[in-house]
């Protein structure tokens, strides 16, 4: 705390990161970071980049690149806004749609960072219980409401939600903006019958959804810091209204280049999302076989909890073992680790050090 503050400050409970390490020999399943390299195209773009171009100022509409995103999607450019990270349009999306006279409404387990987005912005909110299975229960949200927002799938929990609920929320909240998070997404496994797994279908229909992506994730940038929104043409006008007034060159030149060189990889994309969800169902039967129970994750990571181990053991355990997974000490979520998806060698070391401390040997 310090007195030379704004006092607002003082009040401030921010977001807390997963733990990054400096050192070599961890095996890191605590942050949803790809285990998998960029695509080829990017090492290439990058030895082929001039540093002269530095010299100059990024093109503050992000153009080449919103052109690229939209393209891809099969949208208009101009519904594309574009930022350092999906934090970072998060959290100008809450401050152009969510500071109304009602509360913003989502569910009181999903990204932590939404509370926070609220203190910041002095936004009124109100948390919703998931049901006992951990699904979002539409039938408690209001009609009347400031917004709307999750992620899908759901964070921490990788539950996911079709486009068919989404829509039925769309209608039901025709007047509020509802953003759809769908950091995850791209670790969706299709369907039988070949139904749309992402909201970005509806924006033809409905012009109060804003689904907002990330290229940390399945495309192995994290390190990079782009993220998006898709929306109409006139919330994409409120995002880039709240974005000038804060800062116009938002996305840097060399990231720009490495973003767009990812989109232009579409088989390297889907074949590294192929390995994540391979790995992600082997480690869950693998773990259920040890006596853990999961939650049906959509998402590069699970949720795990074992049948007589008390997770925060588990996690202390594994941390010692230099494995380190996520441990949320909160309501609801204290009987769980969270496992992000790695390599088939990483999970292997995992499954390794669990079987020694379920026999005592740690």
């Amino acid at each position: 705390m310090s007195s030379l503050w704004s006092p607002f400050v003082n009040s401030l409970k921010p977001y807390v990161p997963g733990q990054q390490s400096a050192t070599s020999g961890i095996i890191k399943l605590n942050t949803n970071e790809n285990p998998y390299p960029p695509s080829p195209r990017v090492q290439d773009t990058l030895r082929q980049l001039d540093a002269d171009f530095l010299r100059l100022y990024p093109d503050p509409e992000s153009t080449e690149l919103s052109a690229c995103i939209a393209s891809y999607h099969n949208v208009e450019a101009g519904q594309v806004f574009v930022g350092n990270g999906s934090d970072e349009v998060l959290a100008h999306a809450f401050n152009a749609f969510f500071r109304q006279d009602k509360p913003l409404c989502f569910p009181d387990i999903t990204y932590s960072f939404y509370p926070v987005y609220c203190r910041l912005y002095n936004i009124d909110f109100k948390m919703i219980p998931l049901d006992d299975n951990f699904v979002i229960d539409w039938t408690r949200y209001p009609e009347e409401a400031g917004g709307i927002i999750f992620a899908n799938p759901n964070a921490p929990t990788g539950i996911f939600q079709s486009a068919d609920d989404i829509e039925r929320v769309l209608q039901a909240h025709p007047n509020t903006v509802v953003v759809v998070d769908e950091a995850y997404i791209d670790f969706v496994k299709p369907d039988a019958t070949g139904s749309d797994l992402s909201a970005i279908p509806l924006l033809a229909h409905y012009p109060n959804l804003v689904v907002t992506r990330t290229v940390s994730k399945s495309r192995s940038l994290a390190g990079l810091r782009i993220g998006y929104a898709l929306a109409s043409v006139e919330l994409i006008d409120g995002l880039k209204r709240v974005k000038n007034s804060f800062n116009s060159y938002p996305v840097d030149a060399v990231a720009s280049a490495v973003t767009q060189a990812s989109f232009s990889d579409e088989d390297y994309f889907q074949s590294t999302c192929q390995r994540v969800v391979d790995n992600r169902e082997q480690l869950v039967a693998a773990l259920e076989s040890l006596g853990f129970e999961s939650l049906d994750s959509s998402a590069n990571f699970i949720m795990a909890r074992h049948a007589t181990l008390p997770s925060a053991e588990i996690y202390a355990a594994l941390k010692a073992s230099n494995v380190w997974v996520r441990y949320f000490n909160a309501p609801r979520l204290k009987d769980f680790i969270r496992i992000s998806i790695g390599s088939a060698d990483e999970n292997g070391e995992l499954l390794s050090s669990l079987k020694r401390i379920l026999a005592g040997d740690n």
